[in-house]
């Protein structure tokens, strides 16, 4: 596994769980609003940190840790995640795997291995404008509706979400995503957070009032739908 980054301890990217998070390297999209452009662009100039020492460290944290979110970069680009994978859970934890969803068959051979607890999928816009929030003009958008069906059909507990941002998403992207994913089991909405680290710079977030708007728009199809991160 090519891992760029490790948070020893996290209450926000596993819900219900205290948990560590790993970064892989490299990604297939190009998000305009990433913030871990340094992973997806140039991984190999951030520091390798050795499968052995994450498996120590998670070792010697049993039982106070309850499980591992594996993100990146997109982890399903690695080519060693289901062994991986299998290891974090031969320690006993739950794992909780971020995906674009882009590889829809290596998504269900984690999923269906029971390697995978719960699957957290980034859906970058409606399929009308998802190549352009994705930075990939030849994006093929069955592979993404593929895995979003998948999800739904209720393999694994799963969420989506959205990072809203203001130059890249509108009301209509909204009533197209609520048709597209009704009846799904929980969607969120994230804003968008500037940063130095960001792919794209001059983007901007959505007001509060204009993402609960947005909310207000998606319900109709999906009840389990709210803001995470917004005051």
């Amino acid at each position: 596994m090519q891992i760029y980054g490790f948070q020893k301890t996290t209450l926000l990217d596993f819900p219900g769980r205290v948990a560590s998070t790993i970064f892989t390297g490299s990604c297939n999209f190009r998000c305009p609003f990433c913030q871990n452009s340094s992973l997806v662009l140039r991984p190999g100039e951030e520091q390798l940190i050795p499968e052995e020492d994450i498996i120590s460290f998670l070792r010697k944290r049993s039982g106070i840790l309850d499980g591992v979110c594996i993100t990146g970069g997109e982890p399903t680009l690695q080519k060693d995640l289901p062994a991986f994978a299998g290891k974090i859970k031969e320690l006993g934890y739950e794992v909780k795997l971020d995906t674009n969803g882009y590889l829809p068959d290596v998504l269900k051979e984690v999923c269906e291995s029971g390697l995978i607890d719960y699957v957290a999928m980034d859906i970058k816009s409606s399929r009308e404008t998802y190549s352009n929030a994705a930075g990939l003009p030849d994006l093929d958008i069955h592979r993404i509706e593929e895995s979003a069906a998948y999800l739904m059909s209720g393999t694994v507990p799963y969420e989506f979400r959205t990072t809203v941002v203001r130059e890249l998403h509108n009301a209509d992207d909204f009533r197209r995503i609520g048709e597209w994913l009704a009846g799904c089991s929980a969607y969120y909405l994230q804003s968008y957070k500037d940063s130095e680290l960001v792919m794209t710079k001059g983007l901007s977030a959505c007001s509060p009032d204009e993402l609960r708007s947005f909310i207000t728009i998606l319900k109709p199809w999906i009840s389990n739908v709210s803001l995470r991160g917004v005051d």
